[in-house]
């Protein structure tokens, strides 16, 4: 039994892990925010790689750390019906009913947008067989995804993503940071850089990713729990690394942009015209097989994640590979809607779970240390989901958002939760009850 693994094996298991998280979306937000982020670029982009960096890596690290092996065997410790509500809601958002579709979408509209004989609904259509038939391929090969994307896939994409990193550096768009921050970005930067990480779905898709990672190690003939969590946390450490320098550089990027754009736009045609500005023609070419790579391989990690879960949340009802066709035809109806109707129709359930996600992060982790206190996750996430449920009603479309009853209680909630117009209004709640949880566990439950 191997208690560890080689270097050039932990960077492979880093390389799989980046590839997995590195999508479209990873690309487009760090430019947008860093344009519109102006002299407060710095904190921002500090705000923006905690939460779409760490807490990722953290999720992947406490999973292992914490002698779980899934998402759903992590959430078993606030008990089962939690595990099961919690692990089915967040696969299905990360998966099929949101993020798996995403990535179809944008690559379409960054490679079509402008030609008008291809886009259309139609044009759509054809593009989104082709990619989730290269998906449903290679996620069925589960035994090749170390391969697929931690040998070629994630090398070919940071080698072409490099091109336009390293022209920024020898050939500066301008200077960053001198014109002034939108509205947005005019205050509490460092938190408003934190919340914009959301939008990567990164600390969630690390909680689903997990079972990839532990199970790609074991493959490499690690088993032993302790050496299982260190291996996880090096590996993991290679893609913060890596993650923090390209997230980095694209949001300095995305502030040099400023100087060549006349307004602000989103991150698809920033990358766009930074690509043209640097390559010309050649540019478009470059940039679509950048945003490909990077969603083929995000949706094929999250078409292996899901199936792999489901088959074992459902106890082998149905094989891994019916579920990697099942989530593979579902991706492809719901990226036919377009990437505005998918965006609108998940985001209030992106604000519910991710919280709760960062909230069963910690606690696993400091779990490590006290040990698994069901009573402890039960109360923390159970007010934590109650807070953040505030936050879903708030994204709701107008018909909900707007009643009069709920308005009636976003305006309470304004009025008196600390942090709720930055989105951290379960924060403070969370951290109490934890702490309540704690001294009522310690006094009527261990003893």
């Amino acid at each position: 039994m191997r208690k560890k693994l080689t270097l050039s094996e932990n960077l492979l298991i880093g390389s799989l892990l980046f590839g997995l998280f590195f999508g479209a979306g990873n690309l487009i937000f760090p430019l947008e925010l860093g344009q519109r982020s102006g002299a407060n670029i710095s904190l921002v982009t500090i705000g923006f790689l905690l939460s779409a960096v760490s807490l990722p890596i953290l999720a992947v690290v406490a999973t292992a750390a914490s002698d779980s092996e899934s998402l759903f065997d992590l959430s078993k410790a606030a008990g089962s019906k939690f595990a099961y509500f919690f692990t089915t809601l967040l696969y299905l958002t990360i998966g099929p009913g949101f993020a798996i579709p995403r990535t179809a979408t944008t690559t379409y509209e960054v490679i079509f947008e402008g030609n008008e004989s291809f886009y259309n609904s139609f044009g759509l259509l054809i593009f989104s067989l082709v990619f989730f038939a290269l998906v449903l391929y290679f996620s069925i090969k589960k035994a090749k995804l170390i391969d697929t994307i931690g040998k070629f896939m994630t090398p070919l994409f940071l080698i072409l993503l490099s091109i336009l990193l390293i022209s920024t550096i020898f050939k500066p768009m301008g200077p960053v940071g001198m014109n002034l921050p939108t509205p947005k970005y005019g205050s509490n930067a460092l938190a408003v850089g934190f919340v914009d990480g959301y939008n990567t779905l990164d600390a969630p898709a690390g909680l689903a990713f997990a079972i990839i990672i532990i199970s790609s190690i074991k493959d490499l003939g690690v088993t032993d729990k302790k050496s299982m969590a260190l291996e996880t946390l090096k590996s993991g450490l290679v893609c913060l690394f890596a993650m923090s320098i390209i997230y980095t550089g694209l949001s300095f990027m995305g502030g040099a942009s400023a100087n060549i754009l006349d307004d602000f736009e989103n991150g698809a045609v920033i990358l766009s015209q930074i690509s043209e500005h640097y390559l010309g023609s050649l540019g478009h070419i470059l940039l679509s097989i950048i945003v490909f790579l990077a969603c083929l391989k995000t949706a094929i990690g999250l078409v292996s994640a899901c199936s792999e879960m489901f088959e074992e949340m459902l106890k082998n009802k149905l094989s891994y590979k019916t579920y990697c066709v099942i989530f593979s035809l579902v991706s492809l109806l719901i990226a036919n809607l377009g990437l505005k109707q998918i965006i609108t129709l998940s985001l209030p359930v992106l604000m519910f779970i991710y919280p709760i996600s960062i909230v069963l992060i910690v606690v696993s982790i400091i779990s490590i240390f006290m040990g698994k206190r069901k009573f402890v996750y039960q109360i923390s996430l159970g007010v934590t989901a109650a807070f953040a449920f505030l936050d879903f009603l708030k994204t709701t479309p107008d018909f909900i958002s707007k009643a009069p009853m709920v308005v009636k209680i976003l305006d309470f909630a304004n009025n008196s939760l600390p942090g709720y117009e930055i989105g951290f209004a379960w924060v403070m709640p969370a951290v109490i009850a934890f702490i309540v949880g704690l001294l009522i566990d310690k006094k009527f439950i261990r003893n």
